[in-house]
């Protein structure tokens, strides 16, 4: 069994989501340590989750294997850069959670030469089905590695990539992706009530759609092209619908929102990165 000790830089939603996700997988309490500037998050996080929360980052360090950076990306270079002292005596694997902020300038402000592993997870890994892309640093080990998909496989799928920059493609895909499928659930149930059906009945039906769907498409093993003709029958309702979103450019309305979403990552990047050019 491993025995590290997990030290999570921030107590929010996502903290605390993998942090729950390890402990109903077995991850004993005692090996989690959780810091936050905020009394009632460190008051209800300790509730939540029986672990331990405290104020001070420095001495978190200094009890962890495995640090976990989940603040928010405007507030990542100000927290870390005191730390680097710490971080460099200990040398924890760092994993961040923090979306956009580049490894190169995160290693500069921890002082370099550590082992990390940055990830990309969306929103529904708060209630364990999240979808997360992982990239590691170049000299990082496998059992780093390894270590670093346990522990966001703890709150759903996860898929490495081999270049830093897919991750602003996973970003645009499953990082922001939720919203779009929020946006598609929204729309059918608007159109739905202004043809007549009740207002919680269109609601119910969209989100259960959605859900049935995305889950034929994760338990099938044809692609959703396929699935999609076997619904689809010729002359039928289907059809025309679909006939519909092809005819007003879905698939190149897709291609401009993810392209959009990519172009923002990166400025978002250069905007909270580290290196002053």
């Amino acid at each position: 069994m491993d025995t590290r000790k997990i030290g999570f830089i921030g107590a929010g939603n996502m903290a605390r989501s993998l942090a729950k996700g390890l402990i109903d997988n077995g991850w004993p309490t005692a090996r989690l340590i959780l810091s936050d500037p905020n009394d009632d998050q460190r008051t209800s996080t300790a509730s939540l989750l029986g672990t331990t929360c405290i104020a001070d980052n420095s001495e978190l360090i200094s009890h962890c294997d495995v640090l976990v950076l989940a603040v928010k990306p405007q507030l990542l270079k100000s927290v870390l850069q005191p730390l680097a002292s710490a971080v460099q005596q200990r040398k924890p694997l760092v994993i961040s959670v923090v979306a956009g902020i580049l490894v190169e300038d995160i290693q500069s402000w921890l002082g370099g030469g550590l082992n990390m592993v940055r990830t990309m997870p969306n929103t529904p890994a708060l209630i364990g089905s999240g979808a997360t892309g992982l990239y590691a640093s170049p000299g990082t080990s496998a059992d780093d590695r390894n270590f670093a998909e346990s522990l966001m496989r703890a709150c759903g799928v996860t898929v490495w990539v081999d270049s830093e920059a897919k991750l602003d493609v996973i970003t645009a895909l499953s990082g922001s992706g939720p919203a779009y499928f929020f946006l598609m659930i929204e729309a059918l149930e608007n159109a739905a009530v202004a043809r007549g059906l009740d207002s919680n009945d269109a609601r119910l039906l969209a989100v259960e759609t959605a859900l049935g769907a995305a889950k034929m498409a994760l338990e099938s093993d044809e692609d959703p092209a396929q699935l999609r003709r076997r619904v689809t029958s010729p002359g039928g309702t289907t059809e025309q619908a679909i006939n519909t979103f092809e005819e007003a450019g879905l698939r190149d309305i897709c291609q401009r929102a993810i392209d959009a979403a990519i172009g923002r990552a990166r400025e978002l990047a250069q905007m909270f990165g580290g290196n002053d050019k």
